[in-house]
């Protein structure tokens, strides 16, 4: 076994994209609270609010194709680049709206710069990111966006005074910094010719290769169960049964305030989740910990309407925390196990990041339908068996992190490709032909 002193470090390229994407979270958790009371003053009503919000994930939904084909022929720098700058312009844009028209769209707008730096940054990191150290890799990158959103609203309340627009201001200049130091430092621009990095020439992995492989297939299943449930009901659904359950009982909290503190232990459970799945990912493999974590959230969401109990509510919401944490480091180390470092990842990591989007979006419209027709009990448990379906997906895959050698350190299933085979035969290496 490799000692520690062996284990490479986080590549310099990677810590400046993992600190910029915290700087980005941070300016999200500022405006998310921000924005839906800031559409309300427009003048509209609840329907028009949600439709501001609901702009933001469809443009992302709707460009995903685009974004994975430009980062593929442009590069993961500046597309990466383009997208923060084109969230900071909808940020000024949505500070100067006057019309609810101009707002919706400026919204929409920020979308398409999300979806644009979301994959190049994911392609980027399949590329970068050593195969021994994937896990630990994808682990930071999903805390520095965790704990960008658990400070976000801290600030954003430090902010309230300066009046509603200015948050979407100070985002959009913490943007443009963010984009014009990962542009001078990723791309090489300013530098001399010798020290810049050399064209990448990779081949792209074609989406059909990928979908051959079982292992990306029960991923898409994972992605779209935590779209679903994390960024979808978690956000949408969860306050308004807390508001609902618990106002008037004899408990410290109100409803709302209920909510909110539920909401923030679950990414606190989520966080230290993190903090240590991801490292273990690269010795025990991805596979148990996305079943694992697929299950508790999947469990603990699943009857989190049939218990009005708001001590239970807030425990119940800690553990399905901890059970997403689990899973969202190791499912992406997945991906990029299943690319490897061989192959430009662009098209495969945003039909990935569809499948979030396509579950973020599908949930709370589907899960809010089951609760005014049958209640929270029934909309929550759907959620639930949506992941734990996608466990069993999952249990039935194989794993993507395997070992190169019997007993040797795990690194990643590497494409292996035979001149000889067509695109759509492409085969990954595991324990049984590893050699």
């Amino acid at each position: 076994m490799p000692q520690d002193r062996d284990v490479p470090k986080i590549p310099a390229e990677l810590k400046v994209l993992i600190t910029a994407t915290f700087l980005i979270a941070i300016g999200f958790g500022i405006v998310a609270p921000i924005l839906p009371l800031y559409a309300e003053s427009f003048g509209v009503g609840a329907f028009a609010v949600s439709a501001v919000v609901s702009s933001f994930g469809l443009a992302r939904l709707l460009f995903a194709p685009v974004s994975g084909k430009v980062t593929s022929r442009f590069g993961e720098p500046y597309v990466y680049t383009t997208g923060v700058t084109i969230v900071a312009l909808s940020m000024f844009l949505v500070a100067l709206a006057q019309t609810y028209p101009q707002l919706l769209i400026f919204r929409g707008l920020g979308g398409i710069g999300s979806t644009l730096f979301t994959v190049s940054a994911m392609s980027y990191l399949a590329r970068k990111s050593p195969p021994t150290i994937r896990g630990r890799i994808s682990g930071a990158y999903a805390s520095s966006f965790l704990l960008g959103n658990i400070f976000g609203p801290i600030v954003g309340g430090a902010l309230a005074g300066l009046g509603p627009r200015a948050p979407f201001i100070i985002y959009g200049c913490s943007l443009v910094v963010a984009a014009s130091v990962v542009f001078f430092t990723l791309t090489g621009v300013g530098r001399s010719k010798t020290h810049r990095p050399a064209p990448d020439d990779r081949p792209a992995m074609k989406l059909r290769q990928a979908l051959n492989n079982s292992s990306y297939r029960a991923t898409l299943t994972s992605f779209f169960a935590n779209g679903w449930s994390a960024f979808g009901v978690r956000n949408s659904v969860t306050p308004l049964f807390a508001a609902s359950a618990f106002a008037g009982m004899t408990f410290f909290l109100d409803g709302p305030q209920t909510a909110a503190v539920g909401l923030s232990l679950f990414a606190v459970g989520n966080v230290i989740a993190v903090t240590f799945s991801s490292r273990l990912s690269d010795r025990i493999g991805r596979k148990p910990l996305i079943v694992c974590g697929l299950f508790i959230a999947g469990v603990t969401t699943g009857v989190l309407g049939v218990f009005v109990n708001p001590w239970l509510f807030l425990a119940l919401n800690t553990i399905a925390g901890a059970g997403t944490g689990l899973l969202n480091a190791p499912q992406q180390a997945a991906i990029i196990d299943i690319v490897g470092q061989d192959k430009k990842a662009g098209t495969v990591m945003a039909t990935a990041q569809m499948a979030s989007d396509v579950g973020g979006i599908a949930g709370p419209l589907l899960v809010g339908f089951i609760v005014d027709v049958a209640g929270y009990a029934w909309g929550f448990g759907l959620t639930g068996v949506i992941l734990v379906t996608a466990a069993l997906v999952w249990t039935f895959s194989p794993e993507t992190n395997v070992p190169i050698t019997p007993g040797g350190p795990r690194t990643g299933s590497l494409p292996k490709v035979d001149p000889t085979q067509s695109e759509a035969t492409v085969t990954f290496r595991h324990d049984s032909d590893a050699g």
